[in-house]
This record gives structure tokens, C-alpha cells and sequence, in this order.
């Protein structure tokens, strides 16, 4: 059974989530802006968990912040076309993941905004974002346990290679999105 398509506003499910769409703008790894939307949606089901992580944190003092949510097909052409290593940048297809509006790059934040110390900037294509790097300092892996632990609590599981990116446990219960990211403009 496919779930729905609909998709959601993570801000829907809480307003304190910061919203910082690096491939919105040109501050990411390309240089370049790779999509022309600034409102961050996933798949409905994928929001109402993301809802329950940010929860989880704001109760520890802490909020979540979106540098990356869905992302169009015609957005990861780009960034394959930039980086085509298939361990951090997938090649594009409607049925991957972040296409198909179910997974999230972020991060932990204190209650002010500004980003706890992690183990690798996002998007930082090397050893340093495993989830596995045994080099992490006492205050970067208590962040990242921090994370990990309530995403993993709401429903997430974590990509081995990247410590930002969090899909949906039940990702493989969602069809692929539309081809139009006009389509969930919400």
C-alpha cells in the first residue's frame, strides 16, 4: 500500500523549526542556487515525525533547523552534474529519497538559533560526516547523540554517510513524487 502524496509546510507542525534552505541560495557546496522555493515540505506522514523529534528537543532546550527537505528531480540533476559520487550525491530519481519528499538534512540549534558544534559542516563530503567517524570531540558527540536520539525516537533512521540526514523509517511506503515541484508550492 502506497502512502499519500500529500505533502505539508514543516512549519505547520512547529513554527520554532528554522528554515535554512541552502540550496535555496548560493551557500552551499555548488556555489550555485540549485532550486527557487524557500518553504520547506515533506510528505505529511514525515512532517507530523519531524513535529515529534522537535518536540523531543524543545523539551531538552533545543530546536531543529532544515537545510534541506524535498528536493525536485531537476534539483538533484544539478547537484549530481556538480558532485557525481553516488556515497554523498545520489544520481536523480523520483523514488529517492529527499525526491520524494521523505527525508531532511538538518541539525540541532540552542534555543536562540544558533547551531550546536557537530563533527563536519553539512555537506561536508568526507570521513568526518559518518555517522561511524571515531573522531568526534566529548561536546560533538553529545550533540549528535542529542540529534540522533530524538530523530530515531520520532520515527527517523540515519544515513550512514551523512550525520544530517534523517529519512522516514517508513520511506519505502511512499511512491514517488510528481515530476512538477510546482505541484507542492505550499
Amino acid at each position: 500500500m502506497t502512502k499519500s502524496s500529500e505533502f505539508m509546510n514543516v512549519l505547520e507542525v512547529d513554527p520554532d523549526i528554522i528554515i535554512d534552505l541552502r540550496y535555496a541560495t548560493e551557500n552551499n557546496f555548488t556555489g550555485k542556487k540549485i532550486y527557487d522555493f524557500t518553504t520547506a515540505i515533506s510528505r505529511t506522514g514525515t512532517v507530523k515525525k519531524l513535529g515529534i523529534a522537535a518536540s523531543i528537543l524543545k523539551k531538552q532546550g533545543y530546536r531543529i533547523k532544515i537545510w534541506d527537505a524535498y528536493r525536485p528531480v531537476s534539483a538533484q540533476e544539478k547537484l549530481f552534474e556538480v558532485y557525481p559520487d553516488p556515497n554523498f550525491v545520489l544520481p536523480p530519481n523520483p523514488n529517492s529519497s529527499h525526491q520524494k519528499g521523505v527525508t531532511f538534512d538538518l541539525t540541532i540549534t540552542d534555543m536562540a538559533g544558533n547551531e550546536l558544534p557537530m563533527q563536519s559542516k553539512f555537506d561536508e563530503f568526507n570521513e568526518t560526516a559518518s555517522r561511524s567517524y571515531k573522531g568526534r570531540t566529548a561536546e560533538q558527540q553529545i550533540n549528535y547523540d542529542i540529534l540522533n536520539n530524538a530523530m530515531t525516537e520520532a520515527g527517523f533512521v540515519g544515513y550512514s554517510e551523512e550525520w544530517w540526514d534523517y529519512r522516514d523509517s517508513q520511506m519505502d511506503e511512499y511512491g514517488p513524487a510528481s515530476a512538477n515541484p510546482d505541484d507542492y508550492k505550499i
